[in-house]
């Protein structure tokens, strides 16, 4: 479990095939405290520590994860927002993020705002959003601000866009989504009663 409140940037170091896996090597400022066996979100999909070697550490993606994330797009260099699991004893700052990504989307507008930034992003899947809702966007939790069918757009402080990886992200770039797990039941309870 998760909150989108996005701790640290990770940076890609190494990217190794196999079979249809790949294993991904990343440093980050709080490596030192991880451990084998950890779960830990990167843009939003959840990964498990599988190595850890001084400064750097690795995680394995199988054929779906990379199927249904931006992951297959990381390169050396990539920078990644990462965030560790959510302490039950602490406060939910963002919203209840699983870490479980459910499609991807493209950034179709970036507007600066003059001390903000605009980002829309389109996608393709049933699944939707709300004004003033919750979206995980690259493990960011964030508030809807405009929702159309298969669009939406967020609004970006500057705290945000510099200590994520907001800052790179272009239009054409592919994101990770992870739609509000309640809006999520209530759509699927809604499509079940129209049957």
């Amino acid at each position: 479990m998760f909150t989108g409140i996005v701790e640290a940037l990770g940076e890609v170091k190494n990217i190794r095939k196999e079979g249809e896996n790949v294993h991904f090597t990343l440093s980050c400022p709080f490596t030192h405290e991880l451990k084998i066996d950890q779960s830990l979100a990167h843009n939003g999909c959840c990964l498990t520590v599988v190595e850890l070697d001084s400064d750097q550490y690795t995680v394995t993606a199988i054929q779906e994860t990379l199927r249904k994330t931006n992951l297959g797009d990381w390169k050396i260099g990539s920078k990644i927002n990462l965030e560790r699991c959510m302490q039950m004893n602490g406060r939910l700052d963002g919203h209840i993020v699983q870490g479980h990504v459910d499609t991807t989307g493209t950034c179709i507008g970036k507007e600066d705002e003059d001390g903000s930034w605009k980002f829309t992003i389109r996608y393709d899947s049933d699944d939707v959003t709300v004004e003033k809702g919750s979206i995980t966007i690259n493990g960011t939790s964030l508030t809807v601000v405009d929702s159309k069918p298969q669009e939406f757009s967020v609004c970006i402080i500057p705290y945000t866009y510099e200590f994520t990886n907001f800052h790179q992200l272009e239009i054409g770039d592919k994101v990770n989504l992870e739609f509000d797990i309640i809006g999520k039941y209530v759509s699927k309870l809604i499509r079940n009663d129209q049957k």
